[in-house]
């Protein structure tokens, strides 16, 4: 007898999925996974879609039919680049790729001290160094530091200062990277090595796109698929 296991892309889906619904419950928005797709009815937070399939070929009427285009912003990961919304009135929004990168694969000592955010104070220090001034740090709500299977990955500078850091997020037999900031040179080797000594025997899995896919690439990440975010025509 033999077992199946998911492929790569439907791991990675499968836990970015997992990951938005921690961040829609900071921000007191509920979610659901109903078949292979993940979404919520109520709008969710900025820069997080409504939807995230969970495998190929879903049913794009029914996906649409669950979540909220009326309110400005709707938007959907197809997570294996294989739908077409245009005709509900969808446009592809950017274009990029799922990465994995085997257990166990050295990487060099970080140039940063690492450490998990445990505390509000920690968690508003790490996300104003994430948004650089872009007005979305509020999006990082003390919530999201309740959810066991998350871990927010701080690198500090020998000043003290947060130069880098991730997200780290288990789920579907893999640690899921994302919110990846600092110079790729540093950033890299720090998550890699916090992921390796907090999670040895799990792949990591996330997503990039131009020049941020071709560091992940540099570090030890292969391919595993494309994928496309679509937003709502009337919600831009």
């Amino acid at each position: 007898m033999t077992t199946s296991h998911p492929l790569p892309a439907q791991s990675a889906a499968r836990n970015n999925a997992a990951w938005c619904a921690v961040m829609c419950r900071a921000h007191g928005v509920a979610s659901v996974v109903e078949g292979e797709v993940w979404a919520a009815a109520r709008r969710t937070p900025a820069l997080y879609p409504d939807a995230v399939t969970l495998g190929p070929g879903v049913d794009t009427k029914a996906l649409v039919a669950r979540i909220d285009t009326a309110s400005p912003g709707a938007s959907v990961k197809d997570s294996f680049a294989d739908l077409d919304l245009t005709g509900a009135g969808f446009r592809v929004l950017f274009e990029a790729e799922w990465i994995h990168r085997a257990a166990g694969v050295p990487v060099a000592a970080p140039d940063l001290a690492w450490e998990v955010v445990r505390d509000p104070d920690a968690l508003r220090d790490w996300a104003l160094a994430w948004d650089g001034g872009g007005g979305d740090a509020d999006l990082f709500r003390p919530g999201v530091l309740d959810d066991p299977e998350t871990f927010v990955l701080a690198g500090r500078s020998a000043d003290g200062r947060v130069a880098g850091g991730a997200v780290a997020s288990l789920g579907a037999d893999v640690v899921g990277v994302s919110n990846v900031f600092g110079p790729p040179h540093a950033a890299w080797p720090l998550v890699l090595h916090a992921v390796g000594r907090l999670f040895p025997a799990l792949p990591v899995v996330g997503y990039e796109q131009g020049d941020d896919l071709a560091a992940a690439l540099r570090h030890g990440f292969e391919t595993a698929g494309p994928l496309r975010v679509w937003v709502h025509e009337r919600s831009v």
